[in-house]
C-alpha cells in the first residue's frame, strides 16, 4: 500500500472512531494524541494483522457467513484500546458497536467522495478518430501494421 492509500485509511478510520466516540458511551479518548494514535494502530493493525487472523478464522467467517469479520474488527478495537493509553471501549459490545460505525463511516465516505469506484475494472478497446475497420498489412515493411497511438484501454 502507498504512503497515499495509508493516509486515506487513516483518515477514514479517524472519522469514524471520532464518530463513534462521541455517539457511544462506551468509547472514549481523552487527548487528541490519544486519538490520532488509535486511528494510527488500528490502521496498521487493518493491514498488518487483520488478514493473518482472517487467514486463521477462516472456517468460523465461512460458518458465520462473514459476520466473523466484525468480530476480528472489534477484537483489534479492543486491543489498540488496550494499548493507547487514554483511549477507552469498555466492553465487547462497545467495540463490536465501534467497528461497525468505523465500518459505515468509511463505506458511506467511499460512496460520497469516490462515486465512480465500485470496485469493477472496465476495459474498452477502439480506436479513437472514428476510423472502422482500418486494413492492417502483414508486411513488416508498410507501416499500417504498427499501432499509431489510436488504441485505447480505458481502465
Amino acid at each position: 500500500m502507498n504512503h497515499n492509500g495509508l493516509f486515506k485509511t487513516w483518515l477514514l478510520i479517524l472519522m469514524g472512531v471520532l464518530f463513534a466516540s462521541n455517539i457511544l458511551p462506551g468509547i472514549h479518548y481523552q487527548s487528541l494524541h490519544a486519538l490520532l494514535l488509535a486511528a494510527l494502530l488500528l490502521s496498521l493493525s487493518n493491514i498488518f494483522l487483520k488478514p493473518l487472523l482472517m487467514l486463521f478464522a477462516l472456517p468460523f467467517i465461512i460458518l458465520t457467513f462473514g459476520l466473523g469479520i466484525w468480530f476480528i474488527n472489534a477484537w483489534l478495537f479492543l486491543l489498540v484500546s488496550g494499548l493507547v493509553e487514554g483511549f477507552t471501549v469498555n466492553s465487547f459490545s462497545s467495540a463490536l458497536v465501534g467497528a461497525f460505525i468505523v465500518s459505515l463511516t468509511g463505506w458511506m465516505a467511499t460512496i460520497i467522495f469516490m462515486p465512480n469506484e465500485k470496485g469493477r475494472v472496465r476495459v474498452h478497446f477502439g480506436r479513437r478518430g472514428g476510423v472502422k475497420n482500418r486494413p492492417m498489412s502483414t508486411d513488416p515493411k508498410s507501416s499500417s501494421h504498427k499501432l499509431d497511438g489510436d488504441d485505447v484501454i480505458d481502465i
